[in-house]
């Protein structure tokens, strides 16, 4: 790991300098929908097709990813409410520029399943938030292709 970030709480997210927030609608139930983000990490790769590698650490209190391109995160879980919310921030990453990250998905019951809402708090030079700020559609993009894939992996078994 590069360097350590500043360990920033959840009240991050209403104060980032970049704020990346993007919806969807996943046919499955919340409850299935934050199954799939908080207690099966390691098969994140098979439907957030930007992740390439993801693992539980510390008991399950952190995560490590890897993402395309070689970043690493090494991430601490802040909030982990079945069915309605999970967030966490990078604590350790190799990524350039970053200072502090923060993430969390929001799940809504929907008449069709579960809306998704997922914000990604972020701070950094001056260049670094003009990148990520640029990078907003593509973020929004891989982020709605990892919904489709979540969408058709819940629908594919039966869920609890």
């Amino acid at each position: 790991m590069a360097r350590r970030l500043r360990p920033v709480q959840l009240d991050f997210l209403g104060t980032a300098p970049v704020r990346l927030v993007h919806t969807a609608l996943v046919a499955a139930p919340p409850r299935a929908v934050y199954r799939a983000l908080a207690e099966e990490v390691a098969d994140t790769p098979r439907w957030f097709t930007a992740v390439t590698a993801a693992r539980p650490i510390a008991g399950g209190a952190g995560r490590s990813v890897r993402l395309r391109g070689g970043v690493v995160f090494h991430e601490r879980v802040l909030a982990a409410e079945a069915g309605e919310r999970y967030a966490y921030r990078v604590e350790e990453t190799n990524a350039a520029g970053m200072t502090a990250m923060l993430e969390e998905w929001r799940l809504s019951p929907d008449p069709v399943g579960t809306r998704v809402r997922w914000t990604m708090a972020l701070d950094g030079p001056g260049p670094f938030r003009l990148v990520m700020r640029v990078r907003r559609a593509g973020v929004g993009r891989s982020f709605r292709e990892a919904m489709r894939n979540l969408d058709r992996r819940l629908g594919a078994a039966p869920q609890p």
